[in-house]
């Protein structure tokens, strides 16, 4: 990683995937540089279990961002990792899931770069593959599905207005591919309209999940003309994803004989 050597006394920033929210899936790698750095800069994403993991005598910083709620500016951010850098210290910055998917920690370690700070990144689990697991959920499926992308429905904003969601809606359609779709909740009604207008039947089966990985995980699920209205009648609310494709129907049968099963080994045991 890029590194000033003209400057032994600057610290280093370590870029750390907090994962989807359950303490126990943080990394070993991740959990012992959240207990032996100097200062923590943490996102809305970071759950409550994995925050009472912080050292007592660290200071931790908020920096999350909401919809249009930013504690802070992206630009902001990099140059206080930067400044704690200088000043010699170790900067543990803690995303929800993976840093480098939909994190902003490219961005963040190019900042780092340009400034000679010394970098690393600690992967974690992204949501999209410990949630969707969490809600029984495969990504792919010998004959199904042989692929699986992941879309954010975050448009970037610029000046307080946000700027058009550009996404190719007719090679996600074409792809087959399980698609799973990052901050979608307010996008909703697009993603409905534009999949189903690019060619998606709109029985195309969808599941939601709502806090996955945490104990107030609920799934919802129906065909994809249904997707707007599931939203808006459940009131669903962030953090959740959107899962797209063919791969619900097997979702459905595993849940099913799941619990045939557990009825069975009831039975034997009464």
């Amino acid at each position: 990683m890029p590194f000033d050597q003209t400057n032994i006394n600057l610290g280093r920033v370590f870029l750390v995937g907090a994962g989807p929210g359950d303490p126990d899936l943080l990394t070993v790698k991740a959990l012992k540089t959240i207990q032996s750095c100097d200062v923590i800069f943490y996102d809305a994403l970071v759950s409550e279990e994995i925050k009472e993991l912080f050292p007592a005598n660290v200071q931790a910083i908020y920096v999350g961002k909401r919809c249009s709620d930013h504690s802070v500016s992206q630009e902001e951010l990099c140059e206080l990792l930067i400044e704690e850098a200088r000043q010699g210290r170790t900067v543990c910055r803690l995303k929800g899931g993976d840093p480098f998917v939909f994190g902003r920690g490219s961005e963040e370690a190019l900042a780092l770069s340009k400034a000679g700070i010394d970098w690393h990144v600690i992967p974690g689990i992204t949501a999209a593959v410990g949630c969707t697991a969490s809600a029984g959920i495969p990504l792919t499926h010998r004959g199904i599905s042989h692929g699986c992308t992941f879309v954010t429905a975050h448009a970037r904003t610029e000046r307080g207005l946000e700027q058009h969601l550009d996404v190719d809606w007719s090679s996600l359609v074409k792809s087959n591919n399980t698609l799973v779709f990052y901050m979608g909740l307010g996008k909703a009604r697009l993603i409905q309209e534009q999949l189903i207008a690019a060619g998606m039947p709109a029985t195309t089966e969808f599941a939601i999940v709502e806090k996955g990985c945490t104990p107030d995980q609920k799934i919802y699920s129906d065909q994809l003309d249904k997707l707007f209205k599931t939203v808006s009648t459940h009131e669903i609310s962030a953090p959740a994803l959107i899962v797209v494709g063919k791969v619900i129907s097997v979702a459905k049968e595993l849940t099913l004989l799941k619990n045939l099963n557990t009825f069975q080994q009831h039975l034997h045991l009464v």
